[in-house]
């Protein structure tokens, strides 16, 4: 029986790239189209898409703020938002923050999800961080 896949749609590849033979676009599908939207989903401040002003996860507000519990489960809050109004095709099954990292200025951001026609579990893991002054 073979699964039905077109709900999860076609889209560009994440960062866009062209076909060096023939110039056309490359795209993605299935599920590489839903971890390539979940990190577009992730890095999106709200308000940078002038026609959609909502998208976005606002994760770039929380950056110099303390590392702490209360931080940690903001997040978690952001993110679940931004995945329940902007991404339909998963059924997100958990959010962990990794913070081993945290001295260098890494937080490893693990999104564990399950693909709503196809029943197929997943995860991305988003590294948030700024890279700015940190070679000193």
């Amino acid at each position: 029986m073979k699964i039905d896949t077109d709900f999860l749609g076609i889209g560009w590849s994440f960062p866009p790239e062209f076909n060096k033979t023939d110039g056309t676009l490359m795209m993605t599908s299935d599920e590489e189209d839903i971890n390539n939207s979940l990190i577009i989903l992730l890095s999106t401040r709200p308000g940078e898409r002038v026609m959609f002003p909502d998208y976005g996860c606002d994760l770039q507000e929380m950056l110099f703020n303390p590392l702490d519990l209360t931080l940690i489960t903001r997040m978690k809050g952001v993110i679940e938002r931004a995945i329940l109004y902007h991404e339909p095709r998963i059924i997100l099954l958990g959010i962990d923050i990794d913070t081993k990292d945290e001295l260098e200025g890494q937080v490893l951001i693990q999104v564990n999800y399950e693909i709503r026609n196809t029943n197929t579990r997943s995860n991305i893991v988003f590294p948030f961080y700024k890279g700015e002054a940190t070679e000193i």
